[in-house]
């Protein structure tokens, strides 16, 4: 057993100064473990003998909704010119090619350090570069998952990897060059290869569905059931694109999301990643099925995809959750205000969501859309994972304690964070990670070694 004493705590409804944890400790430093809050006592004035004392605002660790691992090794390289995402699409291929099992493995532990410095406890993988280039399977199918469990646990935190299933180029047509080694071929073809994955202590499986683009019709239901039968979170790319909807409707006549509804995908378990460009009935249906939205507002913006209309699908039912996707900046508390800034831009009007509200997005709700619904609250029988963001930065200083859930939510960064601690376990220590002491060279490193 441990305690931790919060100077300040965030209890999903609003700030507590005073908070003592007491936390069983179980499994490794490496890879997080199960280890749980056993014990919450507010209003204690002074820390206990022994106890650790964490000073500033103590949230639930922050849940990456979606991510791409490798996406990272294209920050700033793609600022270079103008575009579009068809554009940036390319350069994302090109570095896909360069990546082996072992240099993904690199890459992606340097990205979840950079995660866990920014508060990040568990991690969304939605992973989709399964095979050699070419196509080949590698001599266990699953080298290149396996690579981002790894990663996860070298650099202490959870992961759900989100497996793929990416067959085809655009509504039945063949994989290109580049997509070759995303395709298992069949649905069915992949749904053999996932299940040779197993959960761990820190990892759980689930599937994704690329996009309606990038899995022919009669195959979504595969992907589903595989879902189903197991209770595995499912993912999907979803109306990020106009074309990708005008796309669906001249092949099926219909939208992605009424696509989607057909073959059984949609559902509480179910995520949908961006969802920008929505009808009023696809709204409708997003939320009467409790299909959850995550919405990635930096890449969103980086891409000039749009912006996607959040609260009206939260107000229909759909959860709320969030993703660096592109890592464009890992940046979660950033992810939340932009998500408020951006409604607004649009509006002219403000206060769509709380700060508690925002707050929640990022943690409860993105653990829950990662099959981890006793992650992301400080309570009696949550995993003991949370992150200390300080109260006394630049960026920080000024407003009163009490408002610490507002200044989390709209000044603070991910250079804010002072400490995050999974399984119970110290990842992030005063602004240091525990397990990878470089974190900026092993990025470069790595980020040299597949761009080639």
């Amino acid at each position: 057993m441990k305690t931790y004493w919060l100077e300040h705590a965030w209890l999903g409804t609003h700030v507590e100064p005073g908070v003592a944890l007491t936390v069983s400790i179980s499994g490794s430093a490496a890879g997080g473990g199960d280890g749980r809050i056993a014990a919450l006592r507010t209003g204690v004035e002074t820390p206990p003998p022994g106890a650790e004392v964490l000073r500033g605002l103590t949230l639930p660790g922050l849940a990456n909704a979606h991510s791409h691992a490798f996406h990272r090794a294209l920050r700033s390289l793609v600022q270079v010119g103008s575009g579009t995402f068809w554009t940036w699409r390319e350069f994302m291929y090109q570095v896909a090619q360069n990546l082996t099992p072992d240099t993904y493995f690199a890459l992606a532990r340097a990205v979840y350090a950079e995660m866990a410095l920014a508060g990040i406890t568990n991690v969304g993988e939605f992973h989709y570069v399964h095979h050699a280039p070419g196509g080949a399977p590698y001599s266990d199918p699953n080298a290149m998952g396996e690579a981002l469990i790894e990663a996860a646990a070298a650099a202490g935190i959870r992961i759900t990897l989100l497996d793929t299933a990416y067959l085809s180029s655009g509504f039945g047509g063949a994989p290109d060059h580049h997509q070759l080694r995303f395709s298992d071929g069949t649905a069915e073809a992949w749904a053999e290869r996932v299940s040779a994955l197993k959960p761990r202590g820190h990892a759980l499986i689930g599937a994704a569905i690329h996009s309606v683009r990038a899995v022919p019709a009669d195959q979504l239901g595969t992907v589903a059931r595989w879902a189903q039968e197991r209770r595995a979170p499912l993912h999907v790319h979803l109306s990020e694109q106009t074309a990708e909807n005008e796309a669906c409707q001249a092949a099926h006549g219909r939208t992605p999301t009424q696509l989607l509804a057909d073959h059984g995908v949609l559902g509480p378990r179910t995520t949908g990643v961006h969802n920008t460009h929505l009808t009023d009935g696809d709204i409708a249906l997003l939320g009467g099925t409790t299909t959850g939205t995550c919405m990635c507002p930096t890449t969103e913006r980086d891409l000039a995809d749009g912006i996607g209309p959040a609260p009206r699908l939260q107000q229909a039912g759909s959860p709320l959750s969030l993703g660096s996707d592109s890592h464009a900046v890992i940046d979660l508390l950033e992810e939340a205000r932009a998500m408020e800034l951006n409604e607004r831009l649009r509006s002219r009007t403000r206060g769509h969501w709380t700060a508690n509200a925002l707050l929640t997005a990022a943690t409860e709700d993105g653990h829950a859309a990662l099959g981890l619904p006793d992650a992301g609250r400080l309570e009696a029988g949550a995993l003991a994972d949370f992150t200390t963001i300080a109260l006394d930065s630049v960026r920080t200083a000024g407003p009163p304690a009490r408002l610490g859930a507002e200044t989390a939510a709209f000044a603070a960064t991910a250079s804010d964070v002072r400490h995050t601690v999974v399984g119970g376990r110290h990842v992030v220590r005063d602004g240091a990670h525990t397990l990878v002491p470089d974190v900026p060279s092993a990025l470069s490193e790595s980020i040299a070694a597949v761009r080639g």
